[in-house]
């Protein structure tokens, strides 16, 4: 028998001699031994003590975040199938991504961000979305916070009735927008993206939030925005509301203030004159302020745009005629518009050969005129225009005199020279008493 073996031996008497037991402490001792090699036990200390490294991801970029809070990770696409993306994210982890969610099919090879919706439980791969795309949504999935995209299926008082995953939902008026929609019946039959702000499966309940979502949204830009900003700059800028001095216009994240004075060329009365809430139009930033809080942008649409008064000027003289329509009436005159955004004044004393007492009695709003140029102020952008200039002044008739005459001075023509009347008894007397002829006279008489 193998001297290993362990049963017992026998002798030539067939007697049995017991086998001495294995030592197992010296067996396991030489097992790890073999195991370890030439390792000591200090180095099997600090083996130990070594912080473990982070998980193996194959060179992929650590795991970031969403402004939502989602995880954001970055996978290699490993196949396309049909209307799945497969990906790897390291050697136990994949997921599938939706070839909807791109506008051409990744290639193998490819290292994509991806937005992690959930984990397949049955499956045990991860359910991905391209950042900026919303997956379908599943009942049982859903929890406060997500964003889900919902339909719109009808109108309710104070807001809108919405449907996800089959189940239906409310979104309130006030958390359709970031700011007030007067009609939000335009939102009927729309896909939006929205968020849960609140759910409760056991009473159907589930209410909505699109404005939670533009804000997170609005946030991003703004940052952006406010680091890169510079007097001087062009936006395209969104009319968000109008105010007596001025708009605020949306830049793309933040909004701007653009003073009255800097809406249009020409004097405005209101800022309605010269844009709507929704116009998109050109600003130039001409103010940063981010000490303020919040950050305050002065705007100018003005800038931008070609000075009508400048190009009409360059063919326009003192003394020339022009036609234009009374846009508007003053106590001292009346705007007279000669060109899409040109005015010039007619002032009070220039209406009429006739004294006017108000110009409400002489000119109406939307009455067409001749005019005369009396003066270009282009600096101050005035041009001065007379009604009066271009009319025959009238014929006065002298009104009769005392005698008869015909006029104020009894007759006499102005140009007439006023003959001394012969002295009278009482003016003799006075002459001789001062001196005769009067030459020595000082004086007046009363």
């Amino acid at each position: 028998m193998h001297p290993d073996s362990t049963q017992p031996d026998s002798d030539a008497l067939g007697r049995t001699t017991p086998t001495p037991p294995v030592d197992i402490n010296a067996a396991l001792n030489a097992e790890i031994e073999r195991a370890l090699g030439e390792m000591n036990a200090q180095e099997i200390l600090d083996a130990t003590n070594t912080p473990r490294p982070a998980a193996r991801t194959s060179g992929i970029n650590p795991i970031r975040r969403t402004s939502g809070g989602r995880q954001l990770r970055t996978g290699q696409v490993m196949d396309v199938r049909g209307k799945d993306i497969f990906v790897e994210f390291g050697p136990k982890s994949h997921g599938i991504c939706p070839i909807t969610h791109f506008e051409t099919p990744p290639t193998a090879g490819e290292k994509l961000e991806f937005v992690v919706e959930r984990l397949d439980p049955f499956e045990g791969v991860l359910i991905l979305a391209r950042e900026g795309m919303v997956s379908k949504a599943q009942w049982g999935d859903l929890k406060v916070g997500q964003v889900v995209e919902a339909r719109c299926v009808g109108l309710n008082v104070g807001g809108l009735d919405m449907e996800v995953a089959h189940h239906h939902a409310f979104m309130p008026a006030a958390q359709v927008d970031l700011r007030h929609v007067e009609d939000i019946s335009v939102f009927l039959g729309q896909k939006i993206e929205c968020e849960i702000i609140e759910l409760r499966r056991n009473r159907e309940r589930m209410l909505l939030s699109r404005r939670r979502v533009l804000e997170k949204e609005r946030k991003e830009k703004r940052d952006t925005l406010l680091g890169e900003i510079e007097v001087g700059s062009q936006r395209t800028a969104t009319i968000v509301s109008l105010q007596p001095f001025g708009a605020f216009a949306d830049i793309g994240g933040v909004d701007g203030l653009i003073p009255m004075g800097e809406l249009a060329h020409g004097m405005l009365q209101q800022a309605s004159d010269a844009v709507s809430v929704g116009d998109v139009v050109e600003v130039r930033v001409i103010r940063v302020d981010l000490t303020a809080v919040p950050p305050r942008i002065t705007l100018s649409r003005r800038r931008l745009m070609a000075d009508p008064v400048a190009e009409l000027v360059n063919g326009l003289e003192v003394g020339g005629t022009i036609s234009g329509v009374v846009r508007r009436l003053m106590e001292f005159g009346a705007f007279v518009e000669i060109a899409p955004g040109v005015e010039g004044l007619v002032h009070i004393s220039e209406i009429s050969h006739d004294r006017v007492f108000s110009t409400d009695k002489a000119l109406k709003i939307g009455e067409e005129v001749q005019a005369k140029i009396l003066a270009l102020d282009l600096p101050k952008r005035r041009i001065s225009l007379s009604i009066k200039a271009l009319k025959d002044a009238p014929v006065r008739q002298e009104s009769p005199g005392r005698d008869g005459g015909g006029g104020r001075s009894g007759g006499r023509d102005r140009g007439e020279a006023i003959q001394p009347r012969e002295a009278d008894p009482s003016m003799r007397k006075l002459l001789s008493k001062f001196g005769g002829n009067g030459k020595n006279l000082k004086g007046g008489l009363s």
